[in-house]
């Protein structure tokens, strides 16, 4: 089975999940932008596509030209995947991968979640500034939770979570 990795990283994580499948899947690696620049008939050859990108406000960051693509390519098996700092086993992970593809996408594709992490310096000034905001917002929440204090102290700096375990269920899909 031939397999592409399509990818888009900020700071490093999402690149380091989408070298991890490349390899794992002995399949083809390729940034976002030289991907955007492939004619159709590029893509006719690979039986499975990944997008990865960062999430971001439930979001993955870029995958709307993969998610329109993803039309033309329903006979392949198609992955969303997404790297983020929350770990994989959070309440936030699960409600954000309901959300991620439409009743319609999900009959042709699957999305998975990667904890991967922060790195600050890496960080663009918008992804910079809306985390400080985020972050000031809960530590101003008078009724903040638990699992909210925990992540605002996990995300105030820099770390790295991320490991190659959770390409699994990827592979494992992508393999068929």
């Amino acid at each position: 089975m031939k397999t592409l990795i399509i990818y888009t990283s900020q700071t490093g994580f999402t690149k380091k999940y989408a070298e991890w499948l490349k390899e794992r899947t002995e399949g083809d690696l390729l940034e976002l932008k030289a991907a955007q620049k492939k004619d159709a008939s590029f893509f006719e050859e690979y039986d499975a596509i990944a997008y990865g990108g960062w999430a971001m406000a439930g979001n993955v960051v870029k995958s709307k030209w993969f998610l329109d693509k993803a039309t033309a390519w329903k006979g392949k098996r198609l992955a969303l995947f997404c790297v983020g700092g929350c770990p994989n086993a959070g309440k936030e992970v699960d409600v954000m991968l309901q959300n991620l593809l439409s009743e319609e996408q999900k009959q042709y594709m699957q999305a998975f979640y990667c904890q991967g992490g922060f790195n600050y310096d890496k960080m663009n000034a918008a992804s910079k500034l809306a985390l400080k905001m985020f972050i000031g917002t809960i530590k101003k929440k008078k009724d903040a939770t638990e699992d909210e204090k925990k992540m605002v102290e996990l995300i105030s700096s820099s770390y790295d979570i991320s490991d190659i375990s959770f390409t699994d269920p990827i592979v494992e899909y992508l393999k068929g």
